[in-house]
């Protein structure tokens, strides 16, 4: 299966948003083959951040101007935050670059993390992960899994939104977006065309995210 993901990645075209001034940051959706099957690491948040407590998000956030460019930030803030090391990951493509409600602009990476460091020594970061998820990517591929609920937007429209549970965890926001869109290019079978409205869509996304704020 990472072999497919891997060429269907390659030969994806991703939608790349100009940042106009937006500050930059970047997320990593990182695959991990653990007990027969692969999963997505996901972290939750803990109630001592300053924004977005206890919400489900994707490793990641701002770049630093030390950071060489933002697959640099992916691998940099999963470290930081679950204790990734960078030598155990493989970044095989990314998806679409998406704005968040905070105004930043944001790309998610795709890694693979080396099997052979399963099982892996998670260190979640204290103040910022209260726990960190392994979610078997056929139970995201699962539609019973996938929960669709109305959702007020910044500018006062209500739109329909897409989230995804796991357990008692509910992924919701710019999160779900981006996993949406990983597992819509990545695994399925028929890609629908992209709506005429796909660009607004993600341009401006409520909150559900990483550090950066969803």
């Amino acid at each position: 299966m990472i072999v497919e993901i891997r060429a269907r990645l390659d030969a994806y075209v991703h939608n790349q948003l100009p940042a106009d001034g937006r500050p930059s940051a970047a997320v990593l959706i990182p695959i991990y083959q653990a007990r027969g099957e692969l999963h997505i690491v996901l972290t939750k948040r803990t109630d001592r951040v300053e924004h977005h407590k206890g919400e489900i998000s994707f490793p990641g956030g701002a770049r630093d101007p030390e950071d060489a460019d933002l697959i640099a930030t992916a691998l940099r803030e999963s470290h930081e935050e679950i204790g990734l090391q960078r030598q155990h990951v493989e970044v095989i493509g990314r998806v679409d670059d998406f704005i968040t409600v905070s105004q930043f602009h944001v790309t998610p990476y795709v890694g693979v993390i080396d099997p052979l460091a399963a099982p892996y020594r998670w260190l979640p970061q204290e103040r910022e992960v209260a726990e960190i998820l392994e979610v078997p990517l056929q139970h995201l591929l699962d539609p019973v899994n996938l929960v669709r609920e109305r959702r007020s937007m910044p500018d006062g429209r209500i739109t329909d939104m897409e989230s995804f549970r796991w357990r008692d965890h509910l992924v919701w926001g710019a999160t779900a977006r981006m996993l949406k869109n990983f597992l819509d290019v990545a695994l399925s079978p028929n890609r629908p065309p992209r709506p005429q409205s796909w660009r607004d869509q993600n341009r401006i996304c409520p909150s559900g995210s990483s550090r950066i704020g969803g």
